[in-house]
Parts: C-alpha cells; sequence; structure tokens
C-alpha cells in the first residue's frame, strides 16, 4: 500500500543582522573584528579560554606582573597581535574568544587531550539493534550447512517478534499515553490515529511464547510449520489496522501543524528511544511485519529438508499467508479509494462522472506539473483520471479540487513525449523549462468520443515517476477497457429476443466506428 500525502517544503532564510568585518591572519581563520581605533602595544583579554592563557603565559614579558595577561607586540605571529578588540556583547566575545583559541592551538601546541565525560545512564531503548544470529547463542552444534541456514531464518522470525512487541508496547508508552494524559491531543483523535494497534500486541505475544517453546535443548526449532499454520488466521485483524492507516496519516500531518504536537513530537524522535524514527516509522512497523511474513517463510522452505516433517505443512502456510496480505493490500486499496473521493471537491456538476464513484481501487496518485507549470495532484483510479490541486477546508484538512474534465480510463489515449520535443508549443516549453534546456520527463493524455475532446500535457518529477505513471496508465487503460469490452458481452448474451440482439450489436458497431473515425 503506497499512502501518499502533500508534502509541504520548508525553505530557510538567514536571519537579517548587522553586518560586520571579517578579517583573517596568515593561518586562514576568521575573525570578527570591530574597526573602532585601539592602542597597538599591548592586548589584554578578559574573555580569554584556558588555551588561550596558556599561551598567553607563555609569551608574557617577565618583566609585567604576574597577574596580568599581556601579549606583548614583538612576540605577536598574526595579526591578532596588532589588532585589539574593545568592548563587544557577551556573544561576540565568546565566539572571538573561540577563534583566538583556534589560532594559538594551530600555530604553537598541539591539540590538549579531550577530558573525560561521565558516562551517561543508558537509555531502556538502544539506539540501534543488536544484532545477533543464532549461532551466536549455541556453544557447539553438527548441524549441516543447510540446518544451520533453516535456524538462522527460524531465529530472525523469533527476534522479529520480540522486536515488534518492544516497539508496539514502547508506542503505547511514550507516545500515546503521554500525548492524552497532557491533552496533546483528544482522545478520539488519539483513536483514530492509533486505531487498533494495542489490540495487535497480544497477537505477536502469543506466536513468540510459542516460538519459544519450540526451542529444545540445544537451542534448535524442530517443526515449526503447524504453528505458523494455527497461527496466521489471527493476522486477519490487520484488515481493521491497514485499513484505518490512510486517515490516520492524514490526520497526523494535519496535527502536526500545531505547535505543542509538532514539539512533542521533534523531542521524543531526537530522544535515544526513538533510533531517530518518527511516530508514523512506528505507527507502520505492522504493516511492514505484515509484508516480511512471507519472505521469511520463503526462505524457510529453502532450507527445509525434502524428508523434513514441516514440507507437509510449510506449503499450507505459504498459501494461507499469502492470501491473508492479498486481501489486506485489497480492502486496504478500497479504503484508500474511498478516502480520497470523498476528498474530491467539484466546481462543476459535470465533473462528478460516474466512473470515479464506482472505483474501487486507485491504480497510482501524486504530484505532476501541467504545461503552465502548475502543480497538480493527480489520481489514476480503477475507472477515471481525475487532475486536482491540493487545498484545505475550514478545519485544516486536506482537500482536492478537481481541475478541468476527468477522463474515463475506457476512453483514455496515452502519448509518450520524447526528451526534448515540446510536443505543446512554446507555452509548454517556457513553463517546464528555463531558456534553451530541453522538455523532459513529460506525457500526454488525451480523451476523444465523448461530446468534448480533452487533452493534458504532463510532467513528472523525474524519469523513473514518468515510467511509473505511464505502466500504470497502459495498465488501467487496457483493463477498463477489458471490462467494458466482458460488461458488453455479457449484457447481450442475456437479451431474450435475437432481433434485439441483432440491433444492439449493429448499434455498437456504428458507435465504435465514429468513435475511431473522430480519434483518427
Amino acid at each position: 500500500m503506497e499512502v501518499q500525502t502533500g508534502e509541504s517544503r520548508t525553505t530557510w532564510t538567514s536571519a537579517p543582522g548587522d553586518a560586520l568585518f571579517i578579517l583573517g591572519d596568515h593561518a586562514g581563520k576568521k575573525r570578527k573584528q570591530d574597526m573602532s581605533p585601539v592602542p597597538v602595544n599591548q592586548i589584554i583579554e578578559d574573555e580569554e579560554d584556558e588555551d588561550s592563557q596558556s599561551m598567553s603565559d607563555n609569551t608574557k614579558d617577565p618583566e609585567e606582573p604576574s597577574y596580568k595577561r599581556v601579549k606583548p607586540v614583538t612576540k605577536s605571529n598574526s595579526l591578532t597581535g596588532v589588532i585589539t578588540p574593545v568592548k563587544t556583547p557577551a556573544l561576540k566575545r565568546f565566539g572571538q574568544s573561540i577563534s583566538r583559541s583556534i589560532s594559538f592551538r594551530t600555530e604553537a601546541r598541539p591539540l590538549p587531550p579531550a577530558p573525560l565525560r561521565p558516562r551517561s545512564k543508558a537509555s531502556s531503548f538502544p539506539r540501534r539493534r543488536n544484532s545477533q544470529c543464532w549461532s551466536d547463542t549455541v556453544e557447539s552444534h553438527d548441524l549441516t550447512a543447510k540446518e544451520i541456514k533453516r535456524q538462522e531464518v527460524i531465529y530472525e522470525l523469533t527476534q522479529g517478534e520480540r522486536q515488534l512487541i518492544e516497539d508496539l508496547s514502547l508506542v503505547k508508552k511514550v507516545y500515546y499515553e503521554p500525548m492524552l494524559k497532557l491533552d496533546i491531543m483528544t482522545e478520539s483523535e488519539l483513536g483514530q490515529i492509533f486505531g487498533t494497534l494495542d489490540s495487535l500486541i497480544p497477537l505477536h505475544e502469543d506466536l513468540l511464547k510459542q516460538l519459544e517453546r519450540l526451542r529444545g535443548s540445544e537451542k534448535t526449532v524442530g517443526e515449526v510449520g503447524p504453528t505458523l499454520l494455527n497461527w496466521f488466521p489471527c493476522l486477519e485483524a490487520y484488515v481493521t489496522y491497514c485499513c484505518n492507516q490512510v486517515g490516520a496519516k492524514a490526520l497526523l500531518d494535519q496535527k502536526k501543524s500545531e505547535k505543542r504536537v509538532e514539539h512533542f513530537l521533534r523531542l521524543c524522535q531526537e530522544s535515544s528511544f526513538s533510533r531517530k524514527l518518527d511516530l508514523w516509522n512506528f505507527l507502520d512497523l505492522p504493516r511492514s511485519r505484515l509484508v516480511k511474513y512471507p519472505l521469511l517463510l520463503k526462505e524457510i522452505q529453502k532450507c527445509t529438508p525434502s524428508e523434513h516433517p514441516d514440507e507437509d505443512t510449510l506449503p499450507d502456510a505459504m498459501d494461507m499467508i499469502q492470501s491473508i496480505v492479498a486481501e489486506v493490500n485489497k480492502k486496504t486499496g478500497e479504503a484508500e479509494c474511498q478516502f480520497y473521493r470523498r476528498g474530491l471537491t467539484y466546481l462543476e456538476e459535470a465533473q462528478r462522472l460516474p466512473e470515479i464513484q464506482q472505483s474501487r481501487f486507485l491504480y497510482c496518485h501524486g504530484e505532476l506539473k501541467n504545461n503552465k507549470g502548475q502543480r497538480l495532484h493527480v489520481f489514476l483510479f480503477e475507472l477515471a483520471l481525475v487532475l486536482t490541486r491540493p487545498g484545505e477546508d475550514k478545519d485544516g484538512g486536506q482537500v482536492y479540487s478537481v481541475y478541468r474534465q476527468p477522463l474515463p480510463n475506457n476512453l483514455l489515449n496515452l502519448e509518450e513525449i520524447p526528451d526534448g520535443e515540446a510536443g505543446g508549443g512554446g507555452a509548454f516549453r517556457g513553463a517546464f523549462t528555463s531558456g534553451n534546456d530541453k522538455v523532459k520527463n513529460c506525457f500526454r493524455v488525451s480523451s476523444r468520443g465523448r461530446s468534448k475532446a480533452n487533452s493534458y500535457n504532463l510532467q513528472a518529477n523525474d524519469s523513473f515517476s514518468k515510467q511509473q505513471w505511464i505502466t500504470s496508465l497502459r495498465q488501467a487503460i487496457i483493463q477498463s477497457r477489458d471490462r467494458n469490452a466482458h460488461a458488453s458481452q455479457s449484457q447481450f448474451s442475456s437479451c431474450p429476443d435475437p432481433a434485439l440482439c441483432h440491433i444492439a450489436d449493429l448499434s455498437l458497431s456504428s458507435d465504435t466506428e465514429m468513435a475511431l473515425q473522430t480519434s483518427c
């Protein structure tokens, strides 16, 4: 499942400040200096750090009092000895002190050893996972290389369950409960974002206990097929969780614009327990785990000898997990399609094509540019192509205003525009390029056969995105036309009167010929 939402781009701009004159010594070090006239016979540093003080002590005149830190001009090796800073704000003096210290270290002596810092208390949630293999847990064994590989995969399956349980428990303890207690979000909002996450933890705890019981005295697992075959039906609970993720991601992105929510999530991500993952990375872990089960099971099958008892149950377990994953993907696709259909707003009633409401899933959606250089969010539904402009409603939610007329997939014509060919006049070239640059990653979609012909020139962000759009469009066109052909055949076959069927056949042929002539 691919879930995409509109992303905001942040441009960092430097804050305006007073212009400062910058001088550089012969070692290449830059310093911020004030240009006020000062005496040049000596430099008295009030804000010097430890290294600067040592340097000044080594170079001061022995006749000077010991309580003065003075650098004679004659013993200065750089421009810092002839220009003295006057009173400046604390921040500037601190910066100047650091610059002088670095210069002294470079010219006089090597860096002193860094002071030892006391080790902070380790977090209960490590920043990185400990990568441990099955071979690291046993002292000796007499297994074949193939059986060792089998044990490694089963151990990876077990460890994956343990880590998933830890992460889901962390999400509940560190994110859900504090945000509810601190009233950062309402209970209803948290329920929509976290969904049925809490109910998934007992399922994986049950599998982990069963897998640990399978390990014998030598820490090896014999049969694992029956255990997985009996446990996989529990994964049907993922249908509800994954279907909720579409709306959960949209709501989470919307709430991130609130200062309290953004501040809390940022602090959590910067903490050691998060491993640099944000909240959505944790919420998406169950779906990632689900699609990994068939891969792990396939590896176990490869390493299982033909005479092993698992040979009878592993194929059945593989069929079951594949059907569950397919069902979850199907239901999630339908939920995603319904979610984005509800977010469409129409400027004209004619834009409400029945093909949009009849679509059950999305092939793909994302950002494209039109021939005016405008950024559009394009949806390729099962039966229609819809161009929209993203925006927000009064509550801050994401909405998509339909741009121009949607195109039915069965009437679509697709044309790939080679790089360097404008194919749409000077406006097309000027919108997509600057100067004499060549047009890249463009294609054209058009629709004919209805009262009005529509044609849209679109540009993808890169060549990979363009190829994905072209592949998805071709697949949508073929499947939509096949669907209409099957529907027409079933309609004619159910006609009771042969004469009426003949008339309908003639009418269809005439309409098809007219459509072909119009497209030519």
